[in-house]
């Protein structure tokens, strides 16, 4: 009996991908990420942008977090969310600007 094979490298990076596009695959989620193209934000400033309620903003940035998406900032009372590099965002903007053209 054969041992089962291992994944590649390239493999490995296809499930990554594969992942990183599953958490941004929301409507909400990448409107964080657009949000947060622009600079970090509270949760305050993202409800207010995406004009959903809060709980469903704190659940998806929770999503992000886990994925490795967003990072926090704990400023007193506050936490503030940026994106962990550029990359994600630019995945985001240009299949919005994509589907608007």
């Amino acid at each position: 009996m054969t041992a089962p094979a291992r994944p590649d490298d390239r493999t490995l990076a296809l499930r990554a991908a594969s992942e990183l596009l599953r958490a941004l695959a929301s409507p909400v989620r990448m409107g964080i990420v657009r949000e947060l193209s622009t600079g970090g934000k509270r949760v305050h400033e993202l409800v207010a942008a995406l004009g959903v309620n809060q709980p469903l903003v704190s659940q998806h940035l929770r999503v992000l977090r886990t994925s490795r998406i967003v990072t926090t900032h704990r400023e007193a009372r506050e936490v503030e969310y940026t994106l962990v590099d550029d990359h994600v965002a630019h995945i985001v903007l240009d299949a919005i600007r994509h589907v608007e053209e």
